[in-house]
């Protein structure tokens, strides 16, 4: 771990490096060999993957991101003025975009004193870090660069917090893995700690489906991403052009599929893995899902991980939910 302090109120602890640990090639290896093939959803995320994804969030038929602000704008200073908190917490914080909206709640009654973004892309969070304090008078920020689904007890100690995780991101872990992280996020809170969970809501498959397969392919740009990010981890030696950007609705599993096809018969051979596999054509690496709730869902979730759910908010169309819960 490297913990480094900047000027203007900045920590950065960074648990990730750019080395591949042996968990991280067993991991790839395992999916790989899988039936059907996978590639873990943490690696879209990297820098480039990142800043893409920020792209994605601006397309109009991202409907996602705009929703869930203006949802959060609508009901903000309720849950600031619920929670009296005054340390947010952010899993997966990314640009932290729509944070912002928590953290002005939070200074207008006077309770900000400190944000933690959490996220794998060191460079994105330590542009956010710079760009808050630079925004918001005396506030202290507290980075953690590491991938959530494994170094959450590194989020710092602190005072009456909440932990918030937005955009969806709990929709990239199947059933019983999101009941395990959530389960571990309570187990890392005290007493009385809140945390804000936003889910993506089951709704017309159409235009679910259609966020994930913009007009501008810039989500195929980003799913293709993960293979540079193979070549450069791991020597993956593979032609990103050979592959296409497929995403689909699931509707056993309430959730949308995102793979990469192949366009070709071709050989992949991956020196840092030790491993050589044929593709055939037409054949998919699955590399992320992302499930939709309903209100119940989101409950059954929260209270089988340990948690009181307090208030549920959501948008008038009812396509995004913010369920607001409590460590009893």
């Amino acid at each position: 771990m490297d913990c480094t302090t900047e000027p203007h109120n900045i920590i950065v602890d960074v648990h990730v490096t750019g080395e591949t640990p042996e968990s991280a090639r067993a991991e790839l290896r395992a999916g790989l060999l899988a039936t059907p093939r996978t590639l873990p959803t943490k690696y879209l995320y990297d820098d480039r993957g990142s800043e893409l994804f920020e792209a994605i969030c601006e397309l109009p038929e991202y409907y996602q991101t705009r929703t869930e602000r203006q949802l959060l704008i609508d009901c903000a200073d309720q849950i600031v003025d619920l929670t009296k908190v005054e340390e947010l917490v952010e899993l997966g914080s990314g640009a932290a975009t729509k944070t912002r909206v928590l953290l002005d709640a939070m200074a207008r009654a006077n309770q900000l004193r400190f944000y933690v973004p959490f996220d794998v892309s060191e460079g994105i969070v330590r542009r956010v870090a710079q760009e808050l304090v630079n925004e918001y008078k005396g506030l202290q920020v507290h980075g953690v660069v590491g991938d959530f689904l494994a170094h959450l007890e590194h989020i710092p100690e602190g005072g009456r917090r909440l932990v918030v995780i937005l955009g969806g991101t709990i929709g990239n872990l199947a059933p019983q893995a999101a009941r395990t992280f959530i389960s571990s996020i309570h187990s890392e809170l005290t007493s009385g700690d809140f945390f804000l969970l936003g889910v993506q809501l089951e709704t017309n498959i159409k235009r679910i489906e259609a966020a994930y397969n913009d007009s501008a392919g810039v989500t195929g740009e980003f799913n293709k991403n993960i293979l540079h990010v193979m070549q450069e981890m791991v020597g993956a030696t593979l032609n990103p052009d050979s592959f296409e950007h497929v995403a689909r609705y699931n509707t056993t599993d309430h959730r949308i599929e995102m793979r990469l096809r192949s366009n070709e018969h071709q050989t992949i051979r991956i020196p840092g893995l030790d491993l050589s596999f044929d593709l055939e054509k037409g054949e998919e690496i699955l590399t992320e899902i992302s499930t939709k709730y309903d209100h119940p869902r989101a409950e059954t979730l929260l209270e089988d991980s340990g948690f009181d759910m307090i208030k549920w908010y959501t948008d008038p169309d009812e396509l995004i939910g913010l369920a607001l819960a409590r460590k009893p």
